[in-house]
């Protein structure tokens, strides 16, 4: 999309350092983080909410979901941590790219 941060930084006209890249989602550091260890796990495909999904969007979605737990060691998550997904104003999404927050590091709040 053409106005999309995301989908910028996926194309690399937007420099952010990659933590982690395959074919199908980055991984790079939020820039307003919430928590010590704050990421965003950002499908490489354009779409910002989960009703959006058909049969390829799911595959992507799963496959970042197989690969956010062999990222653990990696980005310091060993202790756990929590995966987020805002979807919609209400919920909280700012960028309309769907995307998946990891947030860690530390001993999180209830809420």
């Amino acid at each position: 999309m053409e106005n999309c941060i995301f989908c910028k930084i996926v194309a690399g006209v937007i420099p952010s350092p990659r933590l982690y890249e395959d074919d199908k989602m980055i991984v790079i550091r939020d820039i307003e983080p919430k928590a010590k260890l704050h990421y965003l796990c950002i499908p490489k495909t354009h779409f910002a909410l989960l009703s959006e999904m058909d049969a390829e969007r799911a595959e992507i979605v799963k496959h970042c979901f197989s690969v956010i737990p062999t990222l653990e060691k990696t980005l310091g998550l060993e202790e756990g941590y929590r995966v987020i997904i805002n979807q919609g104003e209400n919920g909280g999404q700012t960028v309309h790219h769907l995307h998946i927050h990891l947030l860690g590091g530390e001993k999180l709040a209830d809420f």
